[in-house]
């Protein structure tokens, strides 16, 4: 059942020469991993305009220079990630950059920062979708949560199914998205340009707003930077364009930079120009919406373009989460689960963790957008600045054609990206404080993994010279503990078993209060049945098998040591024809083996006796 079920939803697997059919154009690679950049654009001004109003309505003039800002920063981080796309085209982006030339615990600060940042992404992206719903269907909104974790598990199932088919199916919605912002940004332009959109700026550009303070900028600026998330998407998943990689990676991230610059710009400044007022019910490009469309069909077509883009910018995170994990689980910072491939040739294990991550911190904020923001910002902007600092290094030890020029681009993007993370720490500390305690704890998960993995291959590394590999321990013979719940075939072909590899055979069975006849009668068929093999009953008062089986293992293995010989428990177990009739039983031979792998001087070994129909 499972089995079909999970065909069903994601498909039939795919062989592993298929994957080069996997690998993405421009035009798909601009709808899989520019989503979340450009649907920033639906919350970014909005973010600005938050923070101004909480002074006046006419300190919203300064979202224009907030704005300019933002798109200094947009143009220094693009061509910076240009750069890296070129440098390092294996993927992994500021995780590598950052690994390389500043040194292992800058990288991991940066890869713990972008996965933290990647689950903020799925987790912002699809309560703000959920927020555009909400506005066009105000009865809604007590349920927003549930609607949020909803589109986070329809995302994750996409994405399941492979790259390719997740690109052909987010191509409607972020086209259809552009298609609707390009509409309103030029028929609202034309319409203010002939005056049928009125003036309502609360001041004009320029003119001075009392109790305007540069703290407040900033805070503003902080706020809008918001919309440069997602730009780095695109080089961590360089590995997974049509080749040539870099030359089409680095071309798609020049061409959503170009979109993205003209939306912010154009929403922003419409938003100034009309005078529109944040509110809790209302989101901002909703307002500008009904000025420039009306509440007629067009509005509806771009809210829900916009619920589309927003939902599905969290593939953004889909797409680039699993290869940023692939890097790290690569240098054993990570499980080596992250590094398998799934039945569509997609990071399964990352997909599932990406998506679990995502749904717990939606709950954790109660589906609130505002207030992941700020921490997902911190995110983006550190790997942000340890990637860019990063490439002035790169550039100084390599040098190459314009290298000056370059390294002069990448200390801008450092040096805007680092102002903005200290504003981000000193004005908005009580959004952002949960960052100084993820970050520590996930740092110490790393080294904690790869010391693991280190200590693992000291210990089964083959030795170096060509000397005879020979065992630690030699052993006189073997006991082997059959495991016995009742006198069956499994049993009877279990001990014949165990004989023809044991030099000692016990035969131990545990016994309940409930039925003391019931026990009797096993005892005395087993022992009519096997006369030569040694029958144990351990009585249980506490119907617990696993325990009474443990603390007689642990004996008998104390004495079999003392004699020099090995120890094996052998637990049968008949395995039903059809999978789903093992949720019929009680998988006490499963629950046995988990707790006898504890012992380092026991051997475990299964049984399997198979039912026919």
């Amino acid at each position: 059942m499972w089995r079909y079920l999970k065909r069903f939803l994601i498909g039939k697997p795919l062989k592993t020469t298929d994957e080069g059919g996997q690998s993405l154009t421009k035009f798909k690679a601009l709808a899989l991993l520019s989503s979340d950049a450009l649907s920033s654009v639906a919350y970014g001004t909005e973010q600005i305009t938050t923070i101004l109003i909480t002074l006046s309505a006419a300190a919203l003039m300064y979202q224009i220079w907030v704005a300019a800002l933002v798109l200094v920063l947009l143009a220094a981080i693009t061509l910076s990630y240009q750069q890296i796309i070129h440098a390092y085209p294996s993927g992994g982006g500021a995780y590598v950059v950052a690994s390389t030339n500043w040194g292992e615990r800058a990288g991991l600060i940066a890869g713990g920062s972008l996965l933290v940042d990647y689950m903020l992404t799925v987790a912002v992206s699809t309560t703000s979708a959920t927020e555009a719903i909400t506005s066009a269907i105000p009865s809604l909104y007590s349920h927003q949560v549930l609607i949020s974790c909803l589109i986070v598990v329809a995302i994750m199932l996409l994405n399941l199914r492979g790259i390719r088919e997740s690109a052909s199916f987010l191509t409607l919605p972020v086209y259809l998205f552009i298609v609707m912002i390009i509409g309103m940004v030029i028929y609202g332009g034309y319409n203010i340009a002939t005056g049928n959109i009125q003036y309502h700026a609360a001041a004009h550009i320029g003119a001075p707003v009392e109790g305007m303070t540069l703290i407040l900028f900033f805070r503003a600026f902080s706020s809008g930077s918001s919309s440069l998330t997602g730009v780095e998407a695109i080089s961590n998943a360089v590995p997974n364009f049509k080749s040539p990689k870099s030359k089409n990676a680095s071309a798609t991230l020049a061409i959503m930079a170009t979109i993205l610059a003209c939306f912010f710009g154009g929403i922003t400044y419409m938003s100034y120009y009309m005078g529109v007022i944040p509110n809790s019910h209302e989101t901002v490009l909703s307002q500008i919406g009904v000025n420039v469309f009306g509440h007629g069909i067009v509005y509806y077509l771009l809210q829900l373009s916009t619920a589309m883009i927003l939902a599905v910018a969290a593939n953004t995170g889909f797409s680039a989460f699993p290869i940023l994990a692939y890097n790290l689980a690569k240098d054993k910072f990570l499980p080596h689960a992250y590094l398998d491939k799934g039945d569509r040739l997609g990071y399964s294990n990352g997909i599932i963790s990406l998506a679990v991550g995502a749904i717990v911190l939606i709950q954790i904020f109660g589906g609130r957008t505002n207030s992941l923001i700020p921490l997902y910002a911190v995110g983006v902007f550190i790997p942000f600045t340890l990637s860019q600092s990063g490439m002035i290094i790169h550039w100084y030890h390599n040098r190459g054609k314009n290298w000056q020029l370059k390294s002069v681009i990448n200390f801008v993007g450092a040096f805007i990206s680092l102002a903005l993370v200290t504003c981000l720490f000193l004005l908005r500390f009580p959004n952002v404080w949960p960052y100084l305690i993820v970050m520590p704890i996930l740092i110490h998960i790393f080294y904690k993994i790869n010391r693991h993995y280190k200590r693992v291959a000291e210990q089964l590394r083959v030795i170096e010279d060509n000397t005879e590999i020979t065992a630690t321990h030699h052993f006189d013979g073997s006991t082997v503990v059959v495991l016995v719940g009742g006198v069956t075939r499994v049993t009877a072909n279990a001990i014949s078993y165990a004989q023809s590899i044991g030099d000692y055979v016990i035969a131990m069975h545990v016994s309940f209060d409930s039925n003391p006849e019931k026990e009797h009668k096993t005892s005395e068929e087993f022992k009519k049945e096997f006369p030569d093999v040694r029958f144990v009953d351990i009585h249980s008062s506490y119907r617990s098998i696993a325990q009474p089986t443990l603390r007689f293992c642990d004996v008998i293995a104390k004495r079999a040591a003392d004699r020099n010989y090995s120890t094996t428990v052998l637990v049968p177990q008949f395995v039903p024809r059809h999978r789903w009739e093992n949720i019929l039983h009680n998988q006490t031979s499963l629950r046995l083996r988990t707790i006898l792998n504890s012992r380092q001087n026991i051997i475990i070994s299964t049984y399997n006796y198979h039912l026919r129909e």
